[in-house]
């Protein structure tokens, strides 16, 4: 008889892009770690950072071009207006779920006690501080940092 893994205790979620289908499914995954009683960390690195900019994160969209989930040629997804268009569609169906904006979702993962974490090379290499970001940003830590935080548990990159 095959012993029953442990259960995941911890998990600690890389978000690196910065489209509207790159940002929520690291929100969705932690929020459902939390739900589940799991530690959970967020960390934003590269365009993912815009997920926490306090400027970007109400203007994120959804990248129609080059991204093969869409279903679409290249051609017609650089057409003017259909970045707009994909994220109006995408927004209105988060909505009818009842899956809430990246800023309110930020919210309610931090005070679900879930960590938000920038990494340092990225703010530096894009030249921004702390105060760029949203208030819920509990650090901007190195890579080094993140991976004593992650230590034991699962690390999942979306």
């Amino acid at each position: 008889m095959a012993a029953t893994p442990a259960p995941i205790e911890k998990v600690s979620i890389i978000v690196s892009k910065g489209s509207l289908e790159g940002v929520y499914p690291g929100l969705i995954m932690a929020n459902g770690a939390r739900a589940e009683g799991m530690e959970c960390n967020l960390f934003f690195t590269f365009f993912g950072l815009d997920a926490i900019h306090r400027k970007r994160m109400e203007h994120l969209k959804v990248a129609t071009v080059g991204n093969p989930g869409m279903h679409l040629p290249t051609l017609i997804g650089g057409l003017p207006g259909m970045s707009a268009l994909a994220t109006h569609m995408m927004t209105k169906k988060m909505e009818e779920l009842d899956i809430p904006p990246v800023g309110e979702f930020m919210e309610m993962i931090a005070d679900t006690g879930a960590g938000i974490y920038a990494c340092k090379a990225s703010v530096d290499m894009f030249h921004l501080e702390k105060n760029d970001f949203i208030p819920q940003l509990d650090d901007i830590i190195t890579v080094g940092e993140f991976y004593e935080m992650a230590a034991g548990g699962q690390i999942i990159f979306t």
